[in-house]
């Protein structure tokens, strides 16, 4: 029983640290995480700006 329960232990082991390789799966989600992610920023960078420019007429202008 203990050399059983030494070989499934060590299996374990070896299983556990080799399961930290970067798949084709890992990929295909990284992609397509990503590319909402590409397609939207421009916009929103955009968005950014007009709004931070607004803000800094609107602000500016409460001067006078």
């Amino acid at each position: 029983m203990n050399k059983w329960w030494n070989r499934k232990k060590s299996k374990t082991r070896k299983n556990k640290k080799s399961n930290d390789d970067y798949t084709f799966l890992d990929f295909i989600f990284d992609v397509l995480f990503w590319i909402p992610e590409l397609i939207f920023l421009p916009f929103r960078l955009i968005f950014w700006l007009l709004r931070g420019i607004g803000r800094f007429f609107r602000d500016g202008f409460d001067f006078l």
